[in-house]
Parts: C-alpha cells; sequence; structure tokens
C-alpha cells in the first residue's frame, strides 16, 4: 500500500467519527490559542522593554571604554568617537548612533542638593525616539546648541530643588583628573518619563558645555549608544561592530550586558512562559494519546481482520500515524482560524490593564506598557506550528504501535 493510499484511508477513517475527530481537532487549534497569546505577549512586552530600556542612554549596544560597565566614573572616557559613529552607521541594521557622557553628580540649588545621574548629549544628533528624556518633554524646549548652558531637568527634581524653567542649577563632577569641578546651567525643559526613580534623579546637559567643564577633548565622550533595528539581532551586529571599528581599546556591550538586571528579569519570564506552553502542550498531547487509544481498542477487531487478509502491521501502523497527521494538520488550520480574529485584536486594540497595575508601572526602571499587545515573530510562529504539530505526532506514536501489535487471530475472535 503506497502512501497516498494510507493518508486517503486514515481519512476515510476520520471521518467515520466526525465528533472525536472535530474534537481532537479543537483541542489542537486550543493548544494554537494558546500558545500564540503566550508567544505574542512576550515578543511584544520583551521587545517594548528593550527598546525602552535603550533609550534610557545606553542603546541596545554600547562602545565603552574598557571595564566602564562595571565601575562607570568620567575619569574613563573614549577618544574618537565622531568616527567610530561614522564606522557604526555603515552597518545597515544600525538605525542610529549617538556619542554621550554619562556619569554620576551631584545638584544643587539655593534650597537645596541630591545627587543624580548627568547625560552629555548632542542636540543636533538626537532623535527623540532614541531618547526617552527628550520624548517625555511636558514643558519648555531642549536646547539648540551642544554648548549652550541648558539643561533638561526631570519633573520629580524639579520639584524637590523647586525649579522652574529658567532657573540656574549648579553640578558638582569628578573631571578627568580626579579633580572635583562644578558647572552653572539653566532649566531649559523639563520632562516625565513616568518612572520617579529617573524623573528625580537625571539631568541631560549638552555635550560640549560638560567636555570643557571635564577638560575632555573635542571628540571624547564615555560612549556611543548605537540603536538598532531588531533587538534580536543585537548578538550578530555587536560581532560586525567590532570588525567594523577594530581595536581602539574600548569594549561592545550589549543591552543585556548594560541592563543586565532587566536582561535577567526577560529571562526568569521568558523561561515561566515556556513552561506553561510545555504544560498546556503536554495536557494536550495527552488528550490526543487517549482519545487515539480508544480509537485503536475500537477498531482492534478491524485491524486484525485487515492483517489476516494480507496488510502488514507495518501498514496497519503507517495507516494510523497518518490519522494523527491528518488530525494536527486539520487542528493547525482550525487554530488558525480561531486565532486570526483574536490576534488582529489585540495587536491592534489590545488590553488596558493600567486600572490593575496603576499609573507608574516601572520595572528595572523601565516603564511597563499598561496595555497588554500582540506581537508575533516569525520565529515563534515557526515554533509554535512545529510544536504543536509534533506532540500531535508524537501522541499517536504509541497508539499506532498497539495497533501494529494486534493478534489477528485472537482479535478476530473477539465481537
Amino acid at each position: 500500500m503506497d502512501p497516498f493510499e494510507s493518508f486517503r484511508i486514515a481519512w476515510r477513517n476520520l471521518l467515520r467519527n466526525r465528533r472525536r475527530t472535530l474534537i481532537t481537532s479543537f483541542s489542537v487549534a486550543f493548544g494554537v490559542l494558546l500558545s500564540v497569546t503566550f508567544s505574542a505577549s512576550g515578543d511584544y512586552s520583551y521587545t517594548n522593554m528593550i527598546n525602552s530600556s535603550a533609550t534610557l542612554g545606553f542603546g541596545h549596544l554600547a562602545i565603552e571604554p574598557p571595564g566602564f560597565n562595571d565601575a562607570p566614573t568620567l575619569a574613563a572616557r573614549l577618544d574618537g568617537v565622531d568616527e567610530m559613529r561614522r564606522r557604526a552607521l555603515r552597518l545597515g541594521e544600525v538605525e542610529n548612533a549617538y556619542p554621550r557622557i554619562m556619569g554620576q553628580a551631584m545638584f544643587a540649588t539655593g534650597s537645596k542638593s541630591i545627587g543624580g545621574q548627568v547625560i552629555g548629549i548632542d542636540p543636533a544628533l538626537e532623535n527623540r525616539e532614541h531618547n526617552i528624556f527628550i520624548k517625555s518633554i511636558v514643558e519648555g524646549e531642549l536646547f539648540r546648541e551642544s554648548s549652550s548652558r541648558g539643561v533638561l531637568v526631570g519633573d520629580r527634581m524639579a520639584e524637590k530643588l523647586k525649579l522652574g524653567l529658567g532657573k540656574k542649577l549648579i553640578y558638582t563632577l569628578t573631571d578627568r583628573s580626579g579633580e572635583m569641578v562644578s558647572g552653572i546651567c539653566r532649566v531649559s525643559a523639563i520632562f516625565n518619563t513616568g518612572v520617579d526613580d529617573v524623573d528625580s534623579s537625571v539631568i541631560l546637559l549638552p555635550i560640549d558645555t560638560l567636555r570643557k567643564v571635564l577638560g575632555y577633548e573635542p571628540a571624547a565622550a564615555s560612549l556611543v549608544s548605537v540603536f538598532i533595528r531588531d533587538q534580536r539581532r543585537v548578538e550578530e551586529v555587536r560581532d560586525r561592530l567590532e570588525t567594523v571599528i577594530g581595536d581602539r581599546g574600548r569594549e561592545i556591550l550589549t543591552w543585556r550586558e548594560t541592563q543586565a538586571e532587566l536582561a535577567g528579569l526577560i529571562a526568569i519570564d521568558r523561561a515561566g512562559n515556556y513552561l506553561m506552553q510545555g504544560l498546556v502542550g503536554l495536557l494536550i498531547a495527552a488528550g490526543i494519546l487517549n482519545t487515539m487509544m480508544m480509537s485503536v481498542m475500537e477498531r482492534s477487531r478491524e485491524f486484525g481482520i485487515m492483517m489476516a487478509v494480507g496488510m502488514a502491521p507495518s501498514q496497519v501502523v503507517a495507516m494510523v500515524v497518518a490519522e494523527s497527521f491528518l488530525i494536527g494538520v486539520l487542528g493547525l488550520l482550525m487554530g488558525v482560524v480561531l486565532t486570526t480574529p483574536w490576534y488582529l485584536y489585540m495587536v491592534r486594540v489590545g488590553i488596558d490593564l493600567s486600572s490593575q497595575i496603576g499609573v507608574d508601572y516601572s520595572t528595572s526602571g523601565v516603564l511597563v506598557d499598561p496595555v497588554l499587545k500582540f506581537r508575533l515573530f516569525k520565529e515563534s510562529a515557526i515554533a509554535i506550528a512545529a510544536g504543536v504539530f509534533g506532540l500531535t505526532m508524537l501522541a499517536g506514536i504509541y497508539p499506532a504501535y498497539k495497533a501494529g501489535r494486534v493478534a489477528p487471530v485472537d482479535s478476530i475472535r473477539t465481537l
């Protein structure tokens, strides 16, 4: 019996008990729905969190002085950052790159002083989509010149230090030689990212002004923040940057290293996601196994007659495996039909969870989108299809083995 004949007989066998076939296929379809829900929500949430964390300063990739990530200090710096930026932009995967100065400082007004982080940027290069502070301006406007005395502060800091637009702010930090230096700036804009820790401790200064205070060379900075089009390719782009930039006394780190806490959180959450999908898959596979075993036991006399008239046990096994294959295909098709409306709704509208999680929900210093939506990467879709189909096929192997082991004489004797 050729393979096509096995599939033809298997299809006729499935049609003989349509209710059971539909119920079994629907369980496969429901597994597809659950897997897409878990995977698509994860793909959307993880991507948003990674991209949001990148806009806090380090980017998806950071070109830094060796050891800067472990012990950040303004005494450590990169020279020739403009050339590094130009070389990075030659890669098609790179959206943009920004030289930045980042370090700790003290901020003071006539009434109070607090500690925090200073970030030096070039306003002519910065893109608001890659800088959450610029994107979150609620009052005033960003300084226009890289050598101006403007400063961008968070609304929480402005509240603590009693700052307003045009007010003076004194910042004190350690220069390249380890000496304490200070500068004076005026508030040009106020931002609100929605993360209290960030809004109360970060300021943005013009990079050339900061270079002058710190004693840096014109093309020196703490790092070059690199943003790429697809965060999933960060390792590949890092390797290409290593080749393009060359050995210039620097190291190139991915977001997993510069945002280690966030990377660990995502890894734990993703592992839990996979565990849930695995448990759902096992439950569905157990249901399919039970259904197939019942079908085989009910047809043991039929299998015995088939083998008595000349059908080989291997052909019986192939027929039952073909039934599992057809159930898997039918279940996947039903799963696509069942899942598509739900997926499209979640992509376009989503579920607003702000009433449950509040207006200020952040993790690892990253604001989490309170609207749950879906985004399914191609590799996730392939993994779901392969996993569901593979479990369906595995669930049919033992029943097929049992069908091939039916003794013709004994089965014919039983009614």
